[in-house]
């Protein structure tokens, strides 16, 4: 006896259509199912790095309390699309404070063609103003105010260190993706991002 009423023709056309538009998405989200699994689940044998990988699913990024400097709310989620290179300061921009936005510039610049990949945050976590020669010096770091105790909750740290110690990086896809350690080493971290830059499809 037959259960099952005959597949018409329209519907076995139908299920044939959707085959090609299946692989044509496949294909186009591969690049990036790819370098995401480079990073967060392959890990090939002797491969090294200098920042430590964190977990995105063990910190999404919450909502911060962002705004800009002038009182405009806003998000990191204006940056997706490009690696973020992140940092964590007070206003009184001391010297470590200094060295970080410096660095954060030149890692970018010795990055060449693929530069323009690359975002730099600084991520203010009080109200006191800001030097205004400091924001001159490094025009086109996007400055942030951020809700101190959101922040404190988000970011991980090493043991005895502080978020303001370590600089931090932001995949394409807005994953929080990497630690740098406290008095880093750049030529380390530029080997790093020069190899991530390379590897992925995304950003």
């Amino acid at each position: 006896m037959q259960t099952n009423p005959p597949t018409s023709q329209s519907e076995v056309k139908t299920g044939k259509g959707r085959w090609p538009m299946i692989i044509v998405i496949a294909m186009c989200a591969a690049p990036m199912i790819f370098s995401y699994l480079s990073y967060y689940v392959i890990k090939p044998e002797g491969r090294t790095n200098y920042g430590d990988l964190i977990d995105p699913r063990a910190y999404p990024i919450p909502e911060l309390g962002l705004a800009t400097l002038d009182g405009k709310s806003t998000s990191l989620e204006q940056f997706k699309g490009k690696w973020i290179f992140l940092q964590i300061d007070a206003a009184d921009c001391q010297k470590a404070c200094a060295d970080k936005l410096y660095y954060m510039r030149q890692l970018r610049l010795t990055q060449g063609k693929d530069m323009d990949r690359i975002e730099r945050v600084w991520l203010v976590t009080d109200k006191a103003p800001l030097q205004t020669s400091l924001m001159r010096q490094y025009d086109g770091t996007t400055m942030l105010r951020v809700d101190p105790a959101k922040l404190a909750a988000w970011l991980p740290t090493d043991a005895g260190t502080t978020a303001a110690d370590h600089l931090y990086m932001i995949d394409p896809l807005g994953n929080l993706m990497m630690r740098f350690p406290k008095d880093f080493d750049p030529n380390k971290i530029k080997k790093d991002i020069t190899k991530l830059l390379k590897a992925s499809r995304i950003g």
